[in-house]
């Protein structure tokens, strides 16, 4: 068996973050970097959409983008910080990435401070909110693709909140009021519940300062809100066909659970995720190999495995000799995991592992429970047994399998 030793770097003394936490909770950590030419500020919540109300789903993302409710914010960071602004939720987390000249960190701290711990919550507000989500949704909606994705996951999970869709549907956002915003926002945007980081240029003691005066009123929580659920059933085994937004565009997803972001086979299973994508791509005529994917989806708690196509009504069927899901399947989870294609599945996930900014392993060291070192390390130690094993595992999962199609 050819071993192969990948160059992941350890987490140098240098590339440990200065960490302080203020009165109120707010971790920070700070990586200096005095080459840089920007410094960069991640602020996350560690809730996120698994949070939403049943019947509500998009509250956790109406708050978010409650922060900054209008375009004026990311003209601001461009044209006068000479950065950006960019806003991220998941079913885990709230994060905001924003970025600055070095000479514009103050104001950049004082406009984050404002957007994110002061926003007021109002009744016109909330409406520009919903508004804005509402037409994202409709938007997202007209995509096969975000069709069979929703329906695979409300296929997997079921009620569960990784079932749910993480921006909502246009009915639940109608249903949120400024009410449910300010109850979102005491339980969760709350200092003791997030984290900062401050990498780039920038002056430790200056941003010490900083963060002290824009984050230190932030207030904390009284009670942390865990993300404990029960368990899924398993998925019904009959397939599910949903209306295609789009005659003659089909999409196919395959799903199972899968592992969770801290768990010790989280690494295992995004290989395993990249050999079952390579199977499927070279079993496939070379002109439909591109609208294949497979995937892992790792959160707080187990995600899945979510297997995608996408095509035209001429792309399947054993009429036209071309995909035929039900056969192709079974030979692609069948056969033994073998030496080479571990070999370049694992270096394909380290390489793209390793391009993580350094402050991220910390960020999800706060959201996940994960060691920032080990997790650094995850796939220099994997071996082609850990993957066998989930392999056989996944094996014994049930499948939840929708089709997203125009009616004949």
């Amino acid at each position: 068996m050819l071993v192969m030793a990948f160059a992941v770097p350890a987490i140098t003394p240098a590339q440990q973050p200065r960490k302080q936490s203020l009165l109120n909770g707010l971790k920070v950590l700070m990586f200096p970097d005095p080459s840089a030419n920007k410094v960069v500020v991640r602020i996350r919540v560690n809730s996120g959409a698994a949070f939403d109300p049943q019947g509500k789903e998009g509250l956790m993302a109406a708050l978010a983008n409650n922060f900054f409710p209008t375009d004026a914010a990311k003209e601001y960071f461009r044209d006068e910080l000479g950065g950006s602004l960019q806003l991220h939720i998941t079913y885990d987390y709230i994060e905001v990435l924003a970025s600055a000249k070095p000479d514009s960190f103050i104001p950049m701290m004082e406009t984050l401070s404002g957007g994110i711990t002061s926003a007021p919550i109002d009744k016109e507000t909330t409406a520009k909110v919903k508004s804005d989500l509402a037409a994202k949704v409709t938007e997202l909606v007209a995509d096969p693709n975000y069709v069979a994705d929703n329906a695979a996951a409300s296929r997997l999970f079921g009620s569960f909140p990784y079932g749910r869709p993480v921006l909502g549907t246009v009915d639940s956002i109608k249903k949120i009021e400024p009410g449910d915003l300010i109850g979102a926002k005491q339980r969760f945007l709350t200092a003791d519940n997030s984290v900062m980081t401050i990498s780039g240029a920038f002056q430790p003691q200056q941003a010490t300062q900083a963060v002290k005066r824009y984050f230190g009123g932030w207030l904390k929580s009284d009670v942390k809100v865990p993300a404990t659920y029960r368990q899924p059933d398993a998925p019904p085994p009959a397939l599910l066909t949903v209306q295609s937004p789009v005659s003659g565009q089909f999409a196919i997803r395959v799903a199972l659970r899968g592992t969770a972001r801290s768990a010790a086979d989280m690494a295992a299973a995004d290989v395993y995720a990249r050999i079952i994508e390579a199977r499927l791509k070279a079993r496939l005529p070379v002109a439909d190999s591109g609208n294949v994917f497979v995937r892992s989806d790792a959160f707080v708690l187990p995600g899945s495995i979510v297997i995608g196509f996408a095509g035209t009504k001429n792309d399947v069927g054993n009429a036209n000799g071309k995909i035929d899901i039900n056969e192709l399947l079974p030979k692609v989870f069948s056969d033994a995991i073998s030496d080479a294609e571990f070999s370049s599945a694992r270096t394909a996930a380290a390489s793209d592992w390793t391009k993580w900014a350094p402050e991220k392993f910390w960020l999800d060291a706060e959201t996940y429970g994960t060691n920032p070192q080990t997790d650094r390390s995850a796939f220099d130690t994997l071996t082609i047994a850990k993957v066998r094993d989930f392999a056989a595992w996944a094996s014994h999962q049930p499948i939840a399998t929708v089709l997203v199609n125009t009616p004949k």
